[in-house]
């Protein structure tokens, strides 16, 4: 008899059923043979099939907001990257090989390198994969794999989803995301959230599933058969409707619902949301296509543009994320065995203390240009020590409150030392799990490891609870954990003053909190540390 049920780690929450269109994951592997008659005229392929394809992308991110238009602009920029088009040109040349099999020898190369590198860099793998596969697909005019035109609201499963795919589903046509790849905080994670459809990854033999229509349960993140005649049933987290804007529990424990942000689009999103604040606002963008590093004029209009949809609201700026997992240009870092546990985050300013500076003086400018009340938060922190280095230079700087993020298992561990070295911390969830439990958070094969219902990673968030409530000072959660209204009622059992999560998400939590008391949260969240496993958990507290 076959399996009725399959199981993975549930992304993004509600419930729907309809039925399957599986999506075809990449391109056939081009041939290496018959060479071309002329190399010269067949490497001039390449050029303009990359240019269609990140003109193409540059569209849709044009008319996509938030999340969606981020990784399309991301996307396109890797389409037209002239290192990947003149290295495939020059392989057509040098070994006269066909066009397509040159894109897709030196997409190869570039995605083996980021591998090489870990952490967020690894991350993009799938991006270089998709970039690849459409512009050989423009080479060869065929069809892009992808998802097919639906003609019907869907159940999409697939291997993986490209970034493309994902930012540009209809949710009128989309009722849920299946994938046997991916983790919580992959693109499919990410956009399933914003755009408010259930969603579970790493589900291990999804597209042998032999069920024409399926229940999918984003909370529980389970798969089952149904009654293909059955009629189609679309559902989300409920209760989003009825928040009244104000971040607290039924009997009024403050915990302020706020937004992540990293782009202009993003903020507004998040203000016509709702979001009372900003409790990460990501400052990559204006660094990642730079060769040189930007002028503090630059940088502080950039901020400013950001922080302006919240004018008289708290807003905090997490300082540059970068390192040898994140390559920048300019600041030249060094070959590493193993960059995510290399130079990255808070350890690149220890080495290059002028440019935290510099961008210290930016924000402080565009707080006073905006009018957000703004603090600044330093990354990847892993002692009191660095702490309290960051949160001096930051007052130096004009910047009243400085805090940290806990995203490394030894700040967890000495939270209240840390805490009484700065104003506040906040935990990154993402990071702070695959640390804890040595699993990637993009491999699809460790995603259960990296459940943000995990019970030792609640443990390491109770001890900052604890640590917060000891010295009176604010901790928040700003991982993807935040955006769960399930996981948002434990967290606030368990200490934590602040959650902040992508714009789709702020209203269904807010109401989530509004409907339970304290004592229920905590009730809560002594059953989720008491789990066994991270289903057990969710189950616990339901």
């Amino acid at each position: 008899m076959a399996e009725a049920k399959l199981s993975g780690v549930g992304v993004s929450p509600g419930r729907a059923s309809g039925p399957v269109v599986r999506v075809t994951d990449t391109i056939e592997e081009p041939a290496s043979t018959p060479g071309p008659d002329d190399p010269y005229a067949e490497s001039a392929l390449i050029g303009p099939a990359a240019e269609k394809v990140a003109a193409r992308l540059e569209t849709m991110a044009s008319a996509a907001t938030g999340d969606a238009a981020a990784i399309l602009t991301t996307t396109a920029a890797m389409a037209a990257d002239p290192s990947l088009v003149s290295q495939a040109e020059q392989l057509v040349t040098a070994q006269r090989i066909p066009a397509a099999r040159a894109v897709y020898e030196a997409a190869g190369h570039f995605a083996q390198a980021l591998a090489n590198a870990g952490g967020y860099m690894a991350e993009r793998v799938r991006d270089v994969h998709d970039v690849r596969d459409r512009i050989i697909a423009e080479v060869l005019g065929i069809a892009p794999p992808g998802v097919p035109e639906l003609t019907t609201p869907s159940v999409l499963v697939a291997r993986d989803l490209a970034p493309a795919d994902t930012a540009g589903l209809d949710p009128a046509k989309v009722l849920a995301l299946v994938t046997e790849e991916g983790g919580p905080t992959s693109h499919t994670a990410i956009l399933a959230r914003s755009i408010g459809i259930p969603a579970i990854v790493a589900v291990r033999g999804a597209l042998t599933f032999g069920a024409e229509a399926v229940v999918v349960d984003g909370d529980a993140g389970t798969v089952e058969a149904a009654d293909p005649a059955a009629p189609v049933v679309t559902a989300t987290a409920g209760g989003a409707a009825e928040w009244n804007g104000k971040g607290e529990t039924s009997d009024g424990h403050p915990v302020k619902v706020l937004a992540n942000v990293g782009a202009p689009t993003d903020a507004r999103a998040a203000a016509d949301a709702g979001a009372e604040g900003v409790g990460l606002f990501r400052t990559e963008f204006c660094y990642l296509d730079a060769d040189d590093e930007p002028g503090v004029d630059e940088q502080r209009s950039a901020y400013a543009a950001v922080l302006e949809p919240f004018r008289g609201k708290p807003v905090i700026v997490r300082t540059l994320d970068a390192g040898a997992d994140k390559p920048l240009a300019f600041l030249a870092p060094e070959a590493e065995p193993n960059p995510a546990l290399g130079v990255r985050g808070v350890r690149v300013a220890f080495d290059r203390p002028g440019v935290l500076d510099r961008q210290l003086e930016a924000i402080a400018g565009a707080t006073a240009d905006s009018g957000a009340d703004v603090a600044v938060m330093a990354p990847m922190v892993a002692t009191a020590d660095e702490a309290a280095w960051f949160a001096e230079r930051a007052r130096a700087a004009g910047i009243a409150r400085a805090g940290v993020m806990i995203e490394v298992p030894a700040a967890a561990l000495s939270a209240r030392e840390v805490l009484e070295a700065v104003d506040f911390v906040s935990v990154g969830t993402n990071d702070l799990a695959q640390y804890t439990f040595a699993a990637d958070r993009q491999l699809g094969a460790v995603a259960t490891l990296n459940d943000p219902w995990q019970p030792a990673l609640l443990r390491l968030i109770g001890m900052v609870g604890d640590a917060a409530r000891v010295t009176g000072k604010p901790a928040g959660v700003c991982g993807e954990a935040a955006a769960d209204p399930g996981l948002a009622r434990v967290l606030a059992g368990l200490g934590v003053t602040s959650l902040s999560m992508n714009a789709a998400s702020v209203r269904a939590v807010g109401a989530a909190l509004a409907c339970v008391t304290l004592a229920e949260c905590e009730r809560a969240a002594e059953q989720a540390l008491a789990a066994p496993n991270a289903q057990a958990a969710r189950t616990a507290t339901k």
